[in-house]
This record gives structure tokens, sequence and C-alpha cells, in this order.
């Protein structure tokens, strides 16, 4: 007579265990990615004002400027209390090294934030190394986002997380815009390097964009299409012809740098609706996995508990050894039968389903995890490419990109494909 051992039952509720943990560490990151994605914003803000203020020569935004410095230090106090709390509570919490990595690079960066902000309320730092500073930490604290995404290991999760951090990383180029455009208004025109930034800046966010309408919910992609349908959005297509014209040639009135400004701000606040809307989501769907990882895992006892009390199988056993959906001797054709039916065999088949179901699961979890991160891939891919054209052979940013593009259209391929090859050939 053939049983299942007692060890076996332990390890099909072990697996079920230890999926509850990593969904719970999973649920912890979606709360730190709640908190980033405040914190960026209060940064980005930060950053438009301090770079009015300082083209201004001291001028404009003194006094909203130091209310968004006590907006950002709030969220600064609530991000790092919330860091300490779920990260720092105990030695071995099963957490990513590369994510706890990434905290203390960005951290690292906020250390220094007081220092920065006295040096621009002291101007003694220009728009543009102060544009950058705040562009650096950010790009920190984005890398925070990206590393909770890379490590999720539910699929809707992580294309929950997909979508967001690419909008969030849509919108930060569209920061980066609106300070450039502010710089070059501020001065009364644009050469072509910077009529090219600002363009390469726009489709970069047309990727990020793209990306995350692939994997935003209906609303969302509602929501965006809106805000691309807005008098906003079709205020800044107007503008950004402008700096194209203005690059080939002129000038403007600095007058302008204003409406720019809050042309663009408006556009990017309104990008927050989206990004509340994405990470109530994942915290919705983090507490909805968990339930139900939960609810399985008492049906799981309850089957154990049955199985427990019913008698060994007589005849040929339910395993894996006799069933002919599982791998085995390559090229043999073994025609499967059909397993009797019966209250004595309805326990033990239960319980084989149960296993094979869950390893089933865990191996179609893997194909959609892997489909979802590729595009968190491929943007650094995207990234690694332009920096190694950059270097070797001596181009801008803007120049590396336009590079890849052309090569790309060229040979008829995908963007991240022709990175991919770079990166091999190059790398």
């Amino acid at each position: 007579m053939s049983k299942h051992s007692d060890i076996t039952k332990r390890f099909l509720l072990s697996a079920k265990h230890q999926e509850i943990q990593a969904l719970q560490h999973l649920s912890s990151n979606c709360r730190t990615v709640k908190a980033v994605k405040d914190m960026i914003h209060q940064l980005q803000r930060e950053r438009g004002m301090s770079n009015v203020f300082l083209s201004s020569q001291g001028e404009r935004f003194g006094s909203p400027l130091q209310s968004q410095v006590a907006a950002s230090e709030q969220s600064e106090q609530d991000l790092r209390s919330l860091l300490k709390s779920l990260y720092l509570g105990q030695h071995d919490n099963g957490q990513s090294m590369r994510l706890l990595s990434s905290i203390t690079f960005a951290l690292q960066g906020m250390d220094h934030l007081p220092d920065l902000r006295n040096k621009i309320s002291d101007q003694k730092l220009s728009a543009l190394e102060s544009t950058n500073a705040y562009c650096r930490l950010i790009a920190g604290l984005l890398d925070v986002v990206f590393e909770a995404a890379d490590v999720a290991s539910d699929p809707k999760m992580t294309r929950l997380l997909v979508a967001l951090f690419n909008f969030m990383q849509g919108k930060e180029y569209a920061g980066q815009e609106r300070a450039w455009g502010a710089i070059g208004f501020a001065e009364s025109h644009f050469d072509q390097d910077l009529g090219d930034r600002i363009s390469a800046l726009t489709e970069s966010q047309q990727h990020c964009f793209e990306t995350f309408t692939n994997f935003a919910d209906d609303e969302e992609q509602h929501m965006w299409l809106d805000q691309q349908n807005s008098d906003i959005a079709a205020q800044i297509a107007r503008l950004r012809q402008m700096i194209q014209t203005l690059a080939s040639g002129g000038e403007c009135s600095a007058e302008l740098s204003e409406i720019w400004y809050d042309i663009a701000t408006q556009r990017i606040d309104a990008m927050q609706s989206i990004e509340a809307h994405l990470t109530d989501r994942l915290t919705e769907q983090a507490s909805l996995r968990i339930k139900q990882a939960e609810e399985e895992l008492r049906n799981h006892e309850l089957l154990i508990a049955t199985l427990n009390n019913a008698p060994p199988l007589a005849d040929t056993p339910i395993t894996m050894l006799y069933d002919n959906t599982v791998k085995g001797l390559k090229g043999a054709e073994v025609k499967s039968e059909k397993l009797p039916e019966g209250s004595a065999l309805s326990a033990h088949k239960s319980f084989y389903d149960l296993i094979r179901g869950q390893a089933q699961r865990i191996e179609d979890m893997a194909d959609e995890l892997n489909a979802a991160k590729q595009a968190l891939n491929e943007q650094k891919v995207i990234d690694r490419a332009k920096l190694l054209l950059m270097q070797q052979g001596g181009l801008s940013e803007q120049q590396a990109y336009r590079k890849l593009q052309s090569s790309a259209m060229e040979q008829n391929i995908r963007l991240a494909e022709l990175a991919q090859r770079v990166v091999s050939r190059v790398g």
C-alpha cells in the first residue's frame, strides 16, 4: 500500500508559507514605493522652484520655495520613518540585497539635502548645478522603485510596478524638460544643443508612457488619454514647436520662461493623479493576494487533515511517477489511463492535484514575470548602450540616443534589440 510521507505534506505547507512571506515582503515594498513616489513629487516641485529662484537671481519664488522645502522635509521624514520600521526591525528580513543597497544610496543623497538647500538659498549654485543635483537624487529614488519591481514575485503586482516605474520615469523626464526649457526661455534663446536635449527628453517621455500604457488598466489609460487631449498638452506642444524654431536661430522674450514653467508644472502636477491611482491599486492588490494565499493555506491544512484519516491506496498510487503530463523519457509516448473515481481515492487525488497544480502555477508565473520584467530590463539596456556610445565615441547623450534610433530604423529592429547588440559587442 502507498501513502504520502509526512515530510511531503510539510513541504507543501512550507511552500505556501514562503509564498505568503514573499507577498508580505512585496506588500512592504509597495508601501515603500508609495512613500518614494510622494518624495519624488515634492523634490520635483522643489527642483523647479529652485531653478526659477536661481535663474531670477532670487527675485522669484523665494517664499513659495521655503514652503515647498517644508513639504519636502515632511515627505522625507515620512519616508525615513517607514524605511526604518519596514527594513531595520530585524537582521534577517528576507529582502533583496539590491533593493536595500538602492535605498542606502538614495538615503545618502537625502542626508545632504540641507547643504544643497543652503547653497541655493545663498545663490552659490547656478540653476543648472542645482537642477543636476536634484536629478541625481531623484534618479537614485527611482532606482528604488525599479528594484522593488525587479524583485517582485507576483505577476499582477509586477505588471503594476512596471507601469508605475515607467510612468514615474516619464514624469521625471517631463520635469527635466521643464528645467531645460525654463533655462532657455530665461536666457531669451535656444541653441541647437539645447533644442536637441529637449527633443530627446520628449522622445524619452513617449517611450516611457508607451510602456506604461501597455501595462496600465483601462481606467488609467483613459486618465492618461484625457491628459494627452487636454488644453495643457496642446499648449506644451506649441511651446515645444517654438523651442525647435528658436533653436534654428532667433530670440524670444524672457517672460516666456514664466509661462513655460507654469504650463509645464500644471502638466506634471496632473500626472500625480495617475501615480496615486497606480499606488492605490498596488496596495489593494497586495492585501488581496495575501488574503488569497492565507485562505489557500487553510484549505491545504484541511486537505492534509482529511488525507491523514483516509485509508492508504492499495492499487497504483497517484504520483508523478505515472503521470504522463509530467516530462519524462524523451520520445516516449505512453497513453494515459483515466484515473478511477471513488471516495477512497478523492483525498489522494486532490492532494496530488494540489501539488501538481502548484508546480504548474509557479511555472506559469515565471513566464508572466519574465514578460513583465522584460520592459524593465530593456530601459536599462538602452541606458547602458547610450553610455557606452558616449564613452567610446565622445558623443553627447542626445547624439548617442539618436544614433541608436537611426541604426534601429535602418536595420528594421526594435531599439531595445539594437541596444542589446551594442552592449554585447562593446560592453
